[in-house]
């Protein structure tokens, strides 16, 4: 599941392993100035069942990144991984981000640094190309230069970048996707672990992709929807369990939200990421509007959810009633 900056924090990490057990999860960007000059509990911090769990950074100072590495693997995570494919205008200043695959040079720097600070595996997040730099064997001399290094594994956005002209959120929707080139990647690259990611809404895609590539990711079709991912586990990993019912996901939260709300934090930061849970299905509107119009009151808690689940479950049986 990718990084999503305000997306990806441990509240939402910890609603989606109600879900899925095994897929990797991400935090989202952190820059390596963040973790070494702010709160390191408040950025870094989260739960054991949110393993495994991958800590992306932001940087290009190969020292920094370093450290950053070194202080993920203590704190337990399992992975560090370098973010390569962000065309924010403000990492773009910050001289890291998609612009660090015009210098495919110093990203090795940083991954030589990174791995001689940890023992965990340190991976890479790009694109297929940035403004010009967008011919495959760009991609390939990038590829190259940071496995030589000693990446192995490299996660590819499979669509080019423009760092003037188009909006983060363009970047994500404009420029055309490109599987085609990853998979050739895997090709020309059989010896490292080559995972596509890029407009894939579902787990058929999923499974169509893995006969190319050596792992996926989806991104806003996770958030959107996570309750896609409740076959994961059986159909990507294995597992044979039986996947919880959207009710019971949310019934396993209650625990959680009452640690929270009993730290003063507010219902609605965790409540915000649960509200797509019931998507495509009857109740799915008045899930969201329960929990939108209360659950930013001071002293919110567990009765707001069972309040709005109560709600879809009625009108489910009013559903079920009808169509018999």
């Amino acid at each position: 599941m990718a990084p999503m900056m305000d997306r990806t924090d441990r509240h939402f990490r910890y609603f989606i392993r109600q879900i899925t057990k095994h897929t990797l999860l991400y935090t989202e960007m952190l820059t390596s100035a963040a973790i070494l000059n702010g709160d390191r509990k408040n950025l870094l911090g989260f739960f054991p069942e949110e393993k495994p769990l991958s800590l992306q950074l932001g940087g290009s100072n190969p020292q920094h990144l370093a450290e950053c590495a070194h202080i993920a693997e203590d704190m337990g995570y399992d992975e560090i991984n370098l973010n390569v494919g962000c065309p924010s205008s403000r990492v773009y200043d910050g001289g890291f981000g998609v612009s660090l695959m015009m210098h495919p040079e110093r990203v090795a720097k940083c991954i030589e640094e990174m791995m001689l600070a940890t023992k965990l595996p340190v991976t890479v997040k790009h694109r297929i190309g940035v403004d010009n730099y967008d011919s495959y064997e760009d991609m390939v001399n990038f590829v190259r230069i940071v496995a030589e290094a000693g990446c192995e594994v490299f996660v590819v956005h499979a669509r080019k970048a423009w760092l003037q002209g188009l909006s983060p959120k363009e970047n994500r929707d404009i420029p055309p996707l490109r599987y085609s080139e990853v998979h050739h990647l895997k090709q020309d690259f059989p010896h490292v672990f080559i995972e596509i990611n890029g407009g894939l809404t579902d787990l058929e895609q999923v499974q169509e992709q893995l006969q190319f590539v050596d792992g996926v990711m989806i991104g806003r079709a996770a958030y959107d929807n996570p309750y896609l991912f409740a076959n994961s586990d059986k159909l990507i990993h294995g597992n044979n369990d039986t996947p919880p019912s959207k009710y019971q996901v949310v019934e396993s939260m209650y625990p959680y939200v009452d640690y929270w709300v009993s730290q003063g934090l507010k219902l609605n930061r965790i409540t915000r990421h649960m509200l797509n849970l019931f998507s495509g299905q009857p109740g799915s509107r008045v899930w969201k509007q329960v929990l939108m119009e209360n659950s930013h009151y001071e002293g919110a808690n567990t009765e707001i959810l069972r309040t709005a689940l109560e709600k879809v479950k009625g009108l489910e049986e009013i559903t079920s009633r009808k169509q018999v």
